[in-house]
């Protein structure tokens, strides 16, 4: 057995800790967060708090819902401060001094994302906050809430976590300030940061603080990032400018591992560093080397935050050691301290996350909030997650730097048994689940067919340039499982509202013929994101071909079950690599296509993300960066970014001047005209722009899209859109 399935056999199981003391205080119908609900559970004190930046839904969808959980089946006394009035210490005071630690985490998303727009606008909603209401969380609300707890119990440790901190655990490229800023632990008062989805972790650590042990002695669990000041003695350390050359680590089992680089690659580092005489091969099968006492010496805050170019390849050295499998410690320079990050967690088994999921959840929000509305709460009180995780690697997106790029599924017994919670215990059930999947619609139960394999490979996607040979694609698991749900007494509709893998879905039509059947309801939404290979390879998305094979079977499928259903297709506007002929040639293809855009997405660097390396950088870190590599295409003036997004709506006469103007500029005038296959009109609507109807009862009529919130398909309009079809006077 390979030493890394010795690893994961023997890595301890999160029920198998003896509980702690409090457990005799018994299961807490909601975790309190008042003194006064302390005192009706009979509690002197809290073990833990979490401080949290939504509104407490206990309910397995939200982070704090499922780490509190978590720990009070530990036998801990656990209780929430949410949404806390941060201009003050009261909030943070309220629950008392914790007995052991504060857990923090701004919340299901990272707060400026959640308080801003791409185009950095604030944002007046906040699906998190009772009413919906923005205002209740502060920028970078992970920072503010441990100064806070800090200022509130000096001595009392906090242990950051949730995907803003997740995000953020080395130093990161900030969209809102647009410059790379310190690790979030580095900046907060915290003394330790849990990555990931961080069950394991935090129950370790809960244990060993329980136990006695000094925070600053845990330095050995998985999925955490702290700070120290020396190499510890035994560790091999090597610049990370090392890691491509020839030779490996650990003996390469698969071919297919890391295609996306050739072999010599590696340094970015070629024009700050001399070249070293010493052999790599030589260094690199060090007697001494092994994954367990090797760490990774990325470029220093202070090198990655004057250099684009070393900030690309720190973005790239970082993702090469994500599997959990292979991956190596990293350690970063933050002044005169190391930021150190350990390996990625052991993922969760199967029987570990039905453990997780069967925790008793209310379900609920909590009461204290009334009558209130909780839009997040709302859209997933009747979902069931069925897996974590990603394999997808797309670059824009930061569920594989969270989750991992390892499927963790639970079982069917365990998701058919919260379906029948939900049925019978959630109140105003009406017999709809409007959700089974995750992360992604359809990548429950798939894997690599080899855990060999899977534990050395360093691909970054299993899905592009193609579906890996070695990637299991059956989808006979996912189809039972719909099957069995839909089946059961009392539940009239199973919805997919998940994000469709489509490459994966086209390889097993029977999925696609039961997902169709049975689960769309009359709108299914699908991300090409881009038609056209420059941007698509930045995004690591199939090209648009594969889209075309999975509408075919969309549409013969509801033909066959006697449904009229349409997909609704997203695209990203301004994402790196992206030209504006791309942008031009992409609104060809959704006219010729018969789609209309109602709602457009612009790119978003969000922490972290691949393509924000690309974005702020202008180099590509999925293949070898260095001071002569290609520049790609960056979009950032507010400008172009409009632009783009008018080409993904070409069918809004507001948009018209913009892209008369750029049309002109780039020498396609030939699409400006009357006829149907001109992109735009000459004329301009009253009211739009700059110019006048030549025709009054014509004014206001074009660009308009019928129905709100979706985009006509060429196989036929909705109904009301066909009614609205008909009002139209047509044009000459």
């Amino acid at each position: 057995m390979s030493p890394w399935l010795v690893l994961v056999k023997n890595a301890r199981k999160l029920y198998e800790y003896p509980k702690y003391w409090a457990e005799c205080y018994g299961i807490a119908p909601f975790l309190p967060t008042s003194r006064q609900e302390m005192d009706e559970l009979g509690w002197d004190s809290c073990d833990i708090v979490i401080v949290t930046g939504d509104a407490y839904v206990d309910h397995p969808s939200f982070g704090m819902a499922i780490i509190g959980r978590l720990l009070e089946a530990q036998g801990f006394r656990v209780g929430i401060i949410a949404q806390p009035d941060w201009s003050s210490q009261k909030d943070f005071e309220k629950l008392g001094k914790p007995n052991l630690f504060f857990g923090v985490a701004a919340g299901n998303m990272d707060s400026m994302i959640n308080r801003y727009t791409a185009d950095k606008k604030p944002r007046s909603d906040d699906a998190y906050t009772p009413g919906g209401l923005s205002g209740s969380r502060p920028d970078r609300a992970s920072l503010v809430y441990s100064q806070k707890c800090k200022e509130a119990f000096k001595e009392v440790p906090i242990i950051l976590g949730g995907i803003e901190a997740s995000l953020r655990r080395i130093a990161h490229y900030d969209y809102w300030q647009d410059k790379v800023r310190q690790s979030i632990l580095i900046d907060s008062a915290a003394d330790m940061v849990v990555y990931g989805n961080a069950e394991r972790a935090i129950v370790d650590i809960a244990h060993r603080l329980a136990a006695g042990e000094a925070v600053q002695d845990i330095t050995d669990v998985r999925g955490t990032a702290f700070v120290r000041r020396d190499t510890p003695e035994g560790m091999v350390e090597f610049e990370s400018n090392r890691i491509d050359q020839p030779g490996t680590v650990d003996k390469i089992i698969s071919p297919y591992v890391n295609t996306q680089a050739k072999p010599e690659c590696g340094a970015a580092r070629d024009k700050a560093l001399p070249e070293s005489n010493e052999q790599p091969v030589e260094f690199i099968k060090h007697k001494n080397m092994h994954r367990d006492n090797t760490v990774i010496r990325l470029p220093s805050f202070s090198e990655v935050k004057s250099d684009p170019v070393l900030y690309a390849h720190t973005c790239r050295v970082l993702h090469l050691e994500t599997n959990p499998g292979n991956a190596r410690a990293l350690v970063q320079k933050h002044g005169i301290r190391d930021l150190w990050l350990n390996q990625p967690p052991i993922p969760l088994s199967t029987d570990e996350m039905d453990y997780v999921f069967a925790l008793p959840f209310a379900r609920v929000p909590h009461p204290s909030y009334g009558k209130k509305k909780i839009p997040a709460y709302d859209m997933i009180r009747f979902s069931v997650n069925i897996m974590r995780g990603c394999f997808g690697g797309c670059t824009f997106c930061s569920i594989t730097e969270h989750e991992g790029r390892i499927i963790q599924n639970r079982s069917q017994e365990s998701i058919i048994d919260e379906i029948k919670d939900i049925r019978d215990k959630v109140p105003g059930f009406t017999g709809v689940i409007s959700d089974l999947g995750g992360p992604t619609a359809n990548m429950y139960r798939l894997a690599c067919k080899s855990r060999e394999i899977e534990a050395a490979c360093r691909k970054p996607s299993c899905v592009y340039p193609g579906i890996c040979q070695n990637l299991d694609t059956d989808h006979s698991s996912l189809i039972k499982l719909y099957k069995e749900a839909r089946d059961l007494p009392g539940i009239k509709r199973i919805f997919i509202a998940s994000g469709l893998r489509y490459d994966l879905a086209v390889e097993s039509p029977e999925y696609v013929k039961e997902l169709v059947t049975h689960h769309v309801g009359g709108y299914l939404k699908i991300a090409p994101e881009h038609t056209e290979s420059g941007p698509l390879s930045k995004m690591m998305k199939p090209g648009i071909e594969t889209f075309s094979r999975f509408q075919k079977l969309f549409n013969k499928f509801s033909k066959e079950a006697g449904k009229e259903q349409y997909l609704i297709p997203y695209f990203i506007a301004a994402h790196p690599g992206t030209t504006d002929e791309d942008m031009m040639n992409l609104a060809l293809w959704l006219k010729e296509n018969g789609f209309r855009a109602d709602q457009v997405q612009a790119f978003y660097p969000s922490p972290m993300a691949t393509a924000t390396a690309m974005y702020h950088s202008g180099n590509n870190p999925l293949a070898k960066v260095t001071y002569k590599s290609d520049k790609i295409k960056v979009v950032k003036s507010v400008k172009q970014r409009r632009l783009h997004k008018a080409f993904l709506r070409y069918h809004d006469a507001n948009n018209w001047p913009l892209l008369r103007d750029a049309l002109v500029s780039m020498g396609r005038g030939d699409l400006i005209g009357n006829s149907k296959t001109h992109l735009i009109p000459t004329y301009q609507p009253a009211g739009t722009g700059d110019y006048q109807s030549p025709r009054k009862k014509n004014s206001g009529q074009s660009g308009k899209t019928g129905r709100g919130n979706f985009q006509t398909q060429h196989t036929g309009l909705p109904p009301r859109a066909k009614k609205s079809a008909k009002k139209r006077p047509k044009r000459k």
